[in-house]
């Protein structure tokens, strides 16, 4: 599936050798790419328009603060042009292939960065967000996306979009790791006229929270993304939240004005000089675009933040009954004819979910979520308040971990999830559970009441057997470890609880059942359900199913979860 590295566009610049980072720091070792609108000293930044490219003296701030953490650059990559579009087509150095079927669009304008994450070639890359160019490519190549609060990385040194609203983003393979490169990249740049000193929200979302969904959902005829949007708001249920229906409309109508109203004029604003005396060098219809923001007075531009400010007055309302928003990343996949042939209509469509987060100063993460019967990833964004960055992060991981996804379009795994910088972490006990405390099942109510939260579904090593015992309320399995060569793997659920409530939930557990020590498929250990052999002499052997949940599908023909 993962196609070859070096014909699909991603990189205007791959370096000979990479900039090495420090020798030693908490990224020592790792490998990224930064989009080709970011400064890296000695090399020219073209911003996807080979009339505009000038070689910077200095790495923008981003990019320095990550080789001082350790990490090595490898190159500059492709873009829409002036990071106007989100789709990966508007370059002159071609359009950039989703990187699970080069037929299909890589979303933009961060394509590149995403792609060469995607595909394996560096851990992590840099990209820019002003209206979802550092989600849509994350959903549609199936890697994370982070997009953090407005000036919480420094812009210095990046060519600017709309400056007030421009955010560098990450792209990793995994939240843990897009997190970590946060921790290193944020900080407070009093050269950047937007950066800002915030102060992050230290502690997790709920364990029972509450989930937005659009009372108005549109997917431009793309049924299968519909059906796996349906599928996530299930599996966000099962992780502990409730959904809650919000109007949408105030957020598609600030949406809309990023683009129809006279806030266009920033994107004008951002290359004037350059833009004024060589307008033919820019590529259409980018050309159009920035050309728009031109007749604008000062009177529109006032009238358009106006209208912003309102309809963030009203958007915000939502905040008091939810405490994360969930949309699709991106509603369609599209094919690159198809979006060359519609290239405003379809990159519009793409924007659907992702225009008005930075308008009305959100924080977001984009997370895989699913691959379609046709093979091309689902992606969900979570959307939160200024300053929620890691909320949404532990929330964001616990998903992405549950998927059981491969990262990107390799065969890598997922490894352990990582703690979440300035969450608490210690005092946690790590718990795999196999029947009834499964999500969706009659005692995980248990689990989610002592502040549980699920961090992965994968199986045992192949060393157990499962049996339904008899006469339990509710139906209970019991897990026994058995001789190599005899067992099977068996589906399970490993849970994180803090240790403060750990007690109070081993006393429930009822014989012939106790707590064990289980090793997962990946070799790992951690506390998990087992039982007295005793018991199962007279149960009924059902690890053929692979699991309770199968076994309770198979028996009633209905899905279990709520």
């Amino acid at each position: 599936m993962q196609p070859a590295p070096s014909a699909h566009n991603a990189w205007i610049t791959r370096l000979a050798a990479p900039v090495a980072g420090s020798a030693q720091g908490p990224l020592s070792g790792l490998r990224f790419a930064a989009k080709d609108n970011i400064d890296v000293a000695g090399v020219p930044t073209t911003a996807a328009c080979p009339a505009f490219a000038y070689r910077p003296a200095a790495h923008a701030t981003v990019v320095r603060r990550l080789l001082d953490a350790g990490a090595s650059l490898l190159g500059k990559t492709n873009l829409d042009q002036f990071a106007c579009g989100l789709n990966g087509t508007r370059s002159p150095y071609g359009a950039v292939p989703n990187a699970f079927d080069p037929a299909y669009v890589c979303g933009g304008s961060s394509s590149g960065s995403a792609y060469v994450v995607a595909t394996g070639q560096a851990e992590f890359a840099l990209g820019t967000d002003t209206a979802g160019s550092g989600r849509v490519p994350a959903g549609l190549n199936n890697i994370v996306g982070l997009k953090p609060s407005r000036g919480l990385i420094s812009a210095r040194g990046v060519v600017p979009a709309a400056q007030s609203v421009d955010c560098v983003s990450i792209f990793a393979g995994t939240v843990g790791l897009a997190a970590r490169v946060l921790a290193q990249a944020m900080g407070h740049d009093p050269l950047d006229p937007y950066s800002r000193k915030l102060t992050l929200a230290s502690r997790p979302f709920p364990t029972a929270f509450r989930f937005g969904v659009p009372d108005r959902l549109e997917f431009f005829g793309d049924e299968l993304s519909r059906r796996e949007f349906a599928l996530a708001v299930q599996q966000l249920r099962a992780l502990g939240g409730t959904a809650v229906t919000v109007d949408y409309a105030p957020l598609a109508q600030a949406a809309a004005l990023l683009y129809e109203s006279a806030l266009v004029a920033e994107r004008y604003a951002a290359i004037r000089g350059f833009f004024d005396g060589r307008a033919e060098e820019v590529m259409e219809p980018v050309r159009s675009i920035i050309g728009g923001g031109c007749g604008h007075s000062a009177a529109d531009l006032f009238e358009a933040h106006a209208q912003l400010r309102a309809l963030g007055q009203v958007a915000d309302r939502m905040w008091d009954r939810i405490e994360v928003l969930l949309v699709p990343t991106a509603p369609a996949h599209y094919t690159i004819a198809q979006m060359q042939a519609e290239p405003v209509v379809l990159n519009r469509n793409l924007g659907a979910y992702t225009n008005f987060v930075n308008l009305l100063d959100y924080a977001a993460l984009s997370v895989p979520s699913s691959l379609r019967s046709d093979g091309l990833p689902f992606g969900i964004t979570l959307i939160g308040p200024c300053a929620s960055d890691w909320q949404l992060a532990e929330l964001g991981q616990r998903y992405h971990h549950a998927t059981g996804l491969a990262i990107g379009a390799t065969d890598s795994r997922l490894p352990e999830p990582e703690p979440i910088a300035a969450l608490p972490g210690d005092g946690q006990v790590k718990l795999a559970v196999v029947g009834a405390h499964l999500s969706g099942m009659p005692l995980n109510g248990q689990l989610l009441e002592r502040n549980a939260r699920l961090l992965a579904s994968t199986e045992t090593a192949p060393d157990y057997r499962l049996f339904a015992l008899p006469g339990t309320t509710p139906p209970k399995p019991g897990l026994l470890r058995v001789a190599p060569g005899t067992g099977h793997r068996i589906a399970v659920e490993v849970w994180e609880m803090p240790l403060a409530h750990y007690g109070s939930f081993v006393a429930l557990i009822p014989p012939p059942l106790g707590i064990g020590t289980l090793t997962l498929a990946d070799g790992t250990q951690v506390q998990g359900f087992a039982c007295d052999a005793l018991a199962t002499t007279q149960a009924q052997d059902i690890s053929h199913h692979g699991g309770w949940r199968a076994y309770v599908d198979a028996r009633t023909g209905t899905a279990p979860l709520s």
